[in-house]
C-alpha cells in the first residue's frame, strides 16, 4: 500500500500499490477534471508531483506521493452557478401542508439545490456546485455511453447522491431541521440526468429511436436519497428535450405567449423551444463542452482567475475581467464567447474562422491564449446551436425577422452578451434588441411545481401537444451545420 497525499486539500488516503492519482482522488472525493475519462486524450487532469505537471489519469503511484491539484476544492467553490431564474405569480398549493420540499436543478455540469419552506413558498436554502458526474464523462452522450459500461450507472448514481446528501446535511443543519421533515422532492434537468438521477439505465437514448426509459409527470422512489418524501420529475419532452425545458416552458409562460417567442438554454445541450400561436416545437442540439470551458487550450470553469469579459476600445487595445478579480489563470464560456466575438468584430479573425495574419493564436496575457484550435470548437458548439435554431424556423416555415422575442436561459447564458452571440452569428443579425436572459428557469420552474401541484397536471398537458423535431432525422441537418459554422 502508498499513500496518495492531496496537499492543497488536506487530505490523504491509502490506496494498492499502482493505483492512479485519478482513482485515488474519486476514492477520497477529490475533484479532478476528466471530460476524457480517463482515457488520457483530454489532457484537463494535470496535477504537479515533485514540481513536474503529470496526467492523473495514466500516473501510478509507487510510492508515498504528495500531489498539488491545480484546481482544488476552495477553487470550485468559487464557480458561478446561477440559482435564481424568471418565475411567474401562483397560489401555494402544494403536495403536504407543512414541512419542507426539495428542488434540484441537475444540469450536465452543475447542480443547484434548495429547500423550500411548504407553508410559506420561501426558500430558506440553497447551495450550487459542480455535478460530479462530470469528473466521469463530460457531455450527455458521453454519460449515456458510461452507463452502460459494467457498475458505471452505479458509480455516476451514487456520485450524485452522496453529493446531494452532503448538501442536504448542510442545508438542513443550517435551518434546523431534519430529513423527515423534507416530505417532497423535485428535480428538473434533461431527460439523461434524470435516468441517471434516479438510477434508470440510459443507454437507449443513445440510439434510434432514442426511447426513454422513464416519460416523467410522476413520482420515483427516493432510494439512497436521504429524505422523508419521494421524488417527482416533470414531464419530459422527448429523449435530448427534458425535464428542464418543461420547468423552462413554465417559468416563462411560453405555453400562452402572445408573441412569436424562441427560448434557448445554452450549455453542454442546446435545448430550445419556439412558441407560435399557443404551438409550440422543441429541438436540442449537442454543442458540447466548449461553452463550459472544456476541450478549450487554457480553458476552465466559471471559477476563480478565469477570464469572464472581454473588450476591444476603439483606439485597438483591449481590456477583460476575471472572476473574483483574481490573477488570470485561464478562460472560461462566456469569456471565450467574448473574446472570438471580438476577435471577429474586428477583423482579427475572419469569418472562415481563420486568424486574418496568419497567427496561431492570440494572447490575452502572456499565459492565457486563444488558439486556432480553440477558435474550431468554439464554431462547432456555436454551430450546432445555430443549426437547432434554423431547423424550428423551418419547421414552422418562418424567418428570423418573425421572432418577436428571445429568451436566453440556464446559468451560463445567463453570463452572456447580446453583442457576442450576434457577432459569432450563433444568432441571427435580426435578433438584435430582442435578446434578453432569464436565468435558471429550469430551477424556478422546478420550485413553481412544487408549491403548486395544479401546475403538474396543466405542464402534462403542455407537453403532449408539443412537436419534438429530431435533428437526426433531418435530411438537410448536415448541411445546415455546415453552413453554420462560419462567422
Amino acid at each position: 500500500m502508498v499513500k496518495a497525499i492531496f496537499v492543497n486539500e488536506g487530505i490523504e488516503i491509502e490506496v494498492p500499490l499502482g493505483t492512479t492519482i485519478m482513482e485515488a482522488a474519486r476514492l477520497c472525493e477529490v475533484y479532478l477534471e476528466s471530460p476524457c475519462n480517463g482515457t488520457g486524450t483530454c489532457g484537463k487532469c494535470e496535477v504537479s508531483v515533485n514540481d513536474e505537471i503529470v496526467l492523473a489519469c495514466e500516473t501510478e503511484l509507487l510510492i508515498d506521493t504528495e500531489i498539488h491539484t491545480l484546481m482544488n476544492q476552495a477553487q470550485n467553490r468559487s464557480l458561478q452557478i446561477l440559482s435564481s431564474g424568471r418565475s411567474f405569480q401562483y397560489d401555494l398549493k402544494p403536495m403536504f401542508d407543512s414541512g419542507y420540499g426539495l428542488v434540484v436543478d441537475i444540469g450536465t455540469t452543475t447542480l443547484v439545490v434548495s429547500l423550500v419552506n411548504l407553508t410559506t413558498g420561501e426558500e430558506e436554502a440553497s447551495e450550487s456546485l459542480l455535478n460530479p458526474q462530470a469528473q466521469y464523462a463530460q457531455d450527455v452522450l458521453s454519460r449515456i455511453q458510461l452507463a452502460g459500461e459494467g457498475d458505471s450507472l452505479d458509480t455516476l448514481y451514487f456520485a450524485l447522491t452522496d453529493a446531494l446528501n452532503d448538501v442536504l446535511m448542510r442545508l438542513s443543519a443550517e435551518i434546523g431541521i431534519s430529513n423527515d421533515d423534507i416530505k417532497d422532492a423535485v428535480y428538473s434537468g434533461n431527460t439523461t440526468m434524470l435516468h441517471l438521477a434516479v438510477r434508470k439505465d440510459p443507454t437507449s437514448l443513445g440510439k434510434y429511436p432514442y426511447t426513454p426509459a422513464l416519460t416523467g409527470g410522476r413520482y420515483q422512489e427516493a432510494d439512497s436519497l436521504r429524505i422523508g418524501g419521494d421524488i417527482y420529475l416533470p414531464p419530459f419532452i422527448s429523449a435530448f428535450v427534458g425535464a428542464d425545458i418543461t420547468s423552462g416552458i413554465l417559468a416563462s409562460g411560453l405555453s400562452h405567449t402572445a408573441e412569436t417567442t424562441l427560448f434557448i438554454d445554452i450549455g453542454t445541450n442546446g435545448e430550445m423551444v419556439l412558441a407560435m400561436n399557443g404551438e409550440l416545437v422543441a429541438t436540442s442540439t449537442a454543442a458540447g463542452p466548449a461553452f463550459e470551458g472544456m476541450n478549450i487550450s487554457q480553458g476552465m470553469r466559471a471559477s476563480k482567475g478565469a477570464i469572464d469579459r472581454f473588450q476591444f476600445n476603439d483606439d485597438g487595445t483591449f481590456i477583460y475581467s476575471t472572476i473574483n478579480n483574481a490573477p488570470a489563470v485561464g478562460i472560461c464560456g462566456s469569456g471565450l464567447l467574448d473574446a472570438i466575438g471580438e476577435l471577429v468584430r474586428v477583423g482579427i479573425i475572419g469569418k472562415t474562422g481563420r486568424f486574418s495574419d496568419k497567427s496561431k493564436e492570440f494572447h490575452i496575457t502572456e499565459n492565457v491564449a486563444i488558439t486556432q484550435n480553440d477558435i474550431r470548437q468554439l464554431q462547432l458548439a456555436k454551430g450546432a446551436v445555430r443549426t437547432g435554431i434554423d431547423a424550428m424556423l423551418m419547421a414552422r416555415n418562418i424567418s428570423p425577422d418573425d421572432i418577436e422575442r428571445v429568451e436566453i436561459a440556464g446559468s451560463f447564458g445567463y453570463h452572456l452578451k447580446e453583442s457576442s452571440l450576434l457577432d459569432l452569428k450563433m444568432l441571427p443579425e435580426s435578433f438584435r434588441g430582442k435578446v434578453s436572459f432569464v436565468g435558471n428557469t429550469s430551477h424556478s420552474g422546478g420550485a413553481a411545481l412544487l408549491l403548486n401541484t395544479d401546475l403538474r397536471a396543466q405542464m402534462e398537458k403542455v407537453v403532449k401537444s408539443v412537436q419534438a423535431i429530431e435533428l437526426a432525422d433531418d435530411d438537410d441537418f448536415q448541411k445546415m451545420f455546415i453552413n453554420s459554422l462560419g462567422f
